[in-house]
């Protein structure tokens, strides 16, 4: 743990001048205020440093604006993207009027979900592991007018550029599914990967791994290891910043949309889970696949309120391009060890109980990852306060069962409309708790109502010229 003091006295002996303040929206970007050295004293940790939400996605209106951000001790580290020396931390948000945490505040709702745990007496940590997976595109266009609309992604891995006169074209294009793992030449990015990840480092997030992922066109993933439920949060958010800003040092960009490219695997962000007491791991046991009846209660509550929980892990229209079969996607609502065609998969991590966990495979990286992470726990808890069965496990390829086998298996929502309908009727579990408000899942649903799935709704597909223009 750092203290206040001690990133004063950092500050100070570093000389250092400018001081980045990071928040995040509502719907998962972050945002910045950089402020001169001398803003910042003890009482910044405490009571937090004063600016103007008024303009801040999914934040209450400009009656209402003036918000405190109070930095967070814990999250300091140099930036390695700016000229002057500077110093970033994460902050979570106060409303000055009444000094209590902001309500729709996306890392005050993840402390609740944190304090809710420890609340039920049948935990005291969350671990969480999120493997967000994303592309990297050497350029990319796009435009939406009242007569046109198109996208334009492009990578020098593409599988499309194969013919393509580039000067010599060498041919190493990872072909459509087979991204995973071939070496250099064909796998073109590693030397990009290996930046982003000692870049991370340098920012206080715990590497392990990077690596090719299984699309064409420049998909990849690092690893970082599991943390408690905030700082995985707050490590999640800095390596989507780490990773955007080495790409676009080498001139490439990032984007962790679900599904970019059409006819190859989307990128998802399978999300490991465990609850601890005392130091102590509680998922490991007798039952199976080496669980406790504890997790098969978490993996019960997880499963049953998937649907309304995907407006939240899931919130984007373009999420539900991922979750259609065919993909390696996780459209099917069943557990299992070892067996990545579930939606929840128990990984096989061998006798250590320290290591017993399950994945739950359906999230990706547009979601907000506090409230992810916090929806996730609060559907969990419910498992296990309700002693919720989560049935018998499906150890078989479910992407090969028949018809009449697959029709009695639960699937995702096939779209956000569909998923926040769910969440209009099932959300008990994330608001009984008080680690949600109902004007929180409100204002969540008529954002995304408003601002998405409408806006989408209104506007004529490119390839709908191609099915409709001669009828």
């Amino acid at each position: 743990m750092t203290t206040p003091q001690e990133v004063l006295k950092l500050i100070r002996d570093q000389n250092i001048q400018m001081i980045d303040l990071k928040f995040i929206d509502t719907p998962g970007t972050w945002q910045h205020l950089t402020v001169y050295h001398n803003q910042i004293d003890e009482s910044s940790f405490s009571d937090g440093v004063p600016f103007d939400g008024s303009s801040i996605r999914g934040w209450k209106g400009i009656e209402e604006s003036d918000m405190t951000m109070v930095l967070d001790p814990n999250t300091a580290w140099i930036d390695p993207f700016m000229q002057e020396p500077t110093l970033s931390i994460i902050c979570s948000i106060k409303e000055p009027r009444t000094g209590e945490w902001y309500n729709r505040c996306p890392r005050v709702i993840a402390q609740k979900a944190v304090d809710y745990l420890v609340s039920t007496g049948l935990g005291d940590t969350a671990f969480f592991g999120p493997e967000a997976e994303f592309f990297i595109f050497d350029d990319v266009r796009f435009d939406q007018t009242a007569n046109s609309g198109y996208y334009y992604v492009d990578s020098v891995e593409g599988r499309w550029n194969s013919g393509r006169e580039e000067g010599p074209n060498l041919g190493y294009k990872p072909r459509f599914k087979e991204g995973y793992f071939p070496v250099s030449p064909t796998d073109s990015f590693q030397d990009i990967r290996t930046e982003m990840l000692l870049t991370m480092a340098k920012c206080g997030v715990p590497i392990e791994k990077q690596h090719h992922e299984v699309a064409t066109g420049g998909q990849c993933e690092l690893g970082f290891r599991f943390g408690k439920l905030i700082e995985a949060a707050d490590w999640l958010m800095t390596y989507k910043y780490v990773i955007k800003n080495v790409a676009k040092k080498y001139g490439k960009t990032v984007t962790f949309m679900p599904k970019p490219i059409f006819g190859d695997n989307g990128s998802g962000m399978h999300c490991h889970q465990s609850i601890w007491k005392d130091g102590q791991p509680l998922f490991a046991g007798n039952e199976y696949a080496k669980l406790s009846k504890m997790a098969l209660h978490y993996i019960g509550g997880i499963l049953k309120h998937a649907p309304a929980l995907l407006a939240i892990t899931n919130p984007t229209t373009n999420s539900y391009k991922r979750l259609v079969p065919g993909y390696e996607a996780p459209v099917n609502l069943a557990y299992s060890q070892g067996n990545r065609s579930a939606s929840v998969r128990i990984p096989l991590s061998g006798d250590n109980p320290k290591a017993k966990r399950l994945e739950f495979r359906c999230p990706d990286a547009t979601s907000n990852p506090y409230l992810a992470f916090a929806a996730m726990l609060c559907a969990g808890l419910d498992g296990i306060k309700n002693q919720i069965d989560p049935g018998e496990p499906l150890d078989k390829n479910i992407y090969e069962l028949s018809p009449e086998e697959l029709a009695k298996v639960p699937s995702t929502p096939g779209s956000l409309d569909k998923a926040l309908a769910a969440l209009e009727n099932d959300h008990a579990f994330l608001t009984d708790t008080g680690v949600f408000t109902e004007d929180f899942i409100q204002n969540w649903i008529d954002y995304k109502l408003a601002n998405e799935v409408e806006q989408m709704q209104l506007r004529p597909h490119p390839y709908e010229f191609f099915l409709y223009y001669d009828c």
